[in-house]
């Protein structure tokens, strides 16, 4: 599975930060905003997400509220983020292809893991988000690195596989967070390679 690779680019919100807790006080706001239960809205969420929609976009929609505050204070890092990092970080160069608020460096920096990453291309500073593949062009140039000498691993199929396949990197997808129910549709969503958890990442390209 590694030969051929110099770079392993990852997506950050659910890949690597779990975002559970800041999800479920996002869905909160959103059923307390609109009188709607809690489970009800969590479950509109996890199935537009599972149908390759954004869930907190569609479900604001659905409701007929403003998208509520995204609250980043509440992310943590999975408990096999850092070892995997670790690990691949020696053998490979590693990057960052995300849909980002500004700072994102400053936000790896305070998870303690900005030492890892070669290049981070984050969407809010390149001007540009997923599933552009645009941002992963600005990621390839930055590392100088061509398509197919690169792998992409993201949770969602839209955003991280469909366009890094395209190009013609690798793809691997984490079955994680909301988009862990999502089911190819197409030849350009089906990804090169499927894993449940970092853990099972670093086993593969080791």
């Amino acid at each position: 599975m590694t030969g051929g690779l110099d770079w392993i680019f990852f997506d950050l919100g659910s890949t690597l930060i779990d975002e559970s807790a800041a999800a479920e006080l996002r869905i909160r706001e959103a059923a307390k905003r609109s009188g709607v239960p809690y489970d009800e809205c969590f479950a509109k969420t996890a199935e537009y997400f599972a149908h390759g929609k954004n869930g907190y976009a569609e479900l604001a929609k659905e409701l007929h509220i403003q998208l509520p505050h995204w609250h980043s204070e509440a992310e943590r890092l999975y408990p096999d983020t850092e070892d995997c990092l670790r690990c691949l970080s020696a053998r490979y160069k590693i990057g960052i292809i995300a849909n980002q608020n500004a700072g994102a460096r400053g936000r790896l920096a305070q998870f303690g893991i900005l030492q890892y990453f070669d290049v981070v291309a984050s969407s809010a500073e390149a001007g540009v988000a997923k599933p552009d593949r645009r941002l992963f062009d600005i990621a390839l140039k930055q590392a100088a690195c061509a398509p197919e000498r690169a792998m992409m691993i993201g949770d969602r199929l839209d955003n991280d596989i469909t366009p890094a396949k395209a190009l013609g990197m690798k793809t691997l997808w984490l079955k994680r967070g909301f988009c862990a129910r999502a089911v190819p549709r197409t030849e350009s969503e089906t990804p090169d390679f499927i894993a449940e958890n970092l853990t099972e990442v670093t086993e593969r390209l080791l």
